[in-house]
């Protein structure tokens, strides 16, 4: 495998990145909304927004994946890629609370797993613009994509449902949720302690069905999950908690549909009681 059939490789995986990208933001529009887009164009235009950037990025795939081969079109990607970093940078900073939008659902804000994949589609496009050939020609460099592909799956929170909670629910299963502490050493008592007394707690409580299913911690944040049920459907509540924020009306909370992802319930405005 040499360095030309590595880069003659690169624009598969980067061409499916960006269709699917692309297709999370036709297919859920309103994700928009949670997004940074509205605090950087405006609430009017962010819908609109976000659509054009998943009609760039179908344009862009398809001619990282349809012949011929030209380098302008690892350049386009590469400058894609550029953008992508530089919002989820902006966003993480001007706008904590928002997600990312990027590649489908997610309730999380905007962490350090989304700008790594950011800066790793950025790697790859730089590879590809020395490619001289079509990735149908790649030869053993298409072996390399297996594990390019497996760190973008690890880097991107809209999978964790289909590898990683798996993974943590069996954690739970075999050990009691309340024993241990996380990894910044705030004991998961504490945590449950704040939600009690918050207001996203009450305003869903009618609808949990258990106590703490599963818990984790994504950089400056602890997420809490809680079985529940939303109109007869099961579902899943999903609770934020800042680390550094210790105030309750700090917590927000979403349900979302046990099976699909699909956000059921998202209240925006907790005000103390």
């Amino acid at each position: 495998m040499d360095a030309h059939q590595v880069a003659a490789a690169q624009p598969l995986l980067i061409g499916v990145v960006l269709l699917w990208s692309s297709y999370g933001k036709f297919a859920n529009p309103e994700q928009a909304e949670r997004t940074a887009l509205p605090r950087l164009v405006g609430e009017s235009r962010a819908t609109a927004a976000y659509r054009i950037v998943g009609a760039i990025e179908a344009i862009v795939a398809l001619t990282l994946l349809l012949p011929p081969v030209r380098t302008v079109e690892a350049v386009a990607a590469v400058a894609l890629a550029i953008g992508f970093t530089g919002y989820l940078v902006y966003a993480k900073i001007v706008v904590p609370e928002a997600s990312c939008g990027c590649l489908g659902k997610s309730e999380k804000p905007v962490g350090q797993r989304a700008i790594g994949r950011a800066l790793l589609l950025l790697a790859t496009a730089a590879v590809a613009i020395s490619a001289d050939v079509g990735w149908w020609s790649a030869g053993p460099g298409m072996l390399l994509l297996v594990a390019e592909a497996a760190v973008f799956v690890a880097l991107s929170a809209e999978l964790d449902r289909y590898w990683l909670l798996p993974l943590r629910r069996l954690r739970i299963r075999l050990s009691h949720p309340l024993a241990g502490t996380a990894s910044d050493q705030t004991p998961l008592a504490a945590t449950q302690r704040r939600l009690l007394l918050s207001p996203a707690y009450r305003a869903v409580n009618g609808l949990l069905r258990s106590d703490i299913r599963d818990y984790w911690d994504d950089e400056d944040w602890r997420f809490v999950s809680y079985t529940a049920r939303y109109d007869g459907r099961p579902a899943t509540a999903v609770f934020a908690v800042p680390h550094q924020d210790t105030t309750p009306e700090s917590v927000r909370v979403a349900v979302v549909d046990e099976t699909s992802g699909q956000t059921l319930y998202r209240p925006t405005v907790l005000a103390p009681a």
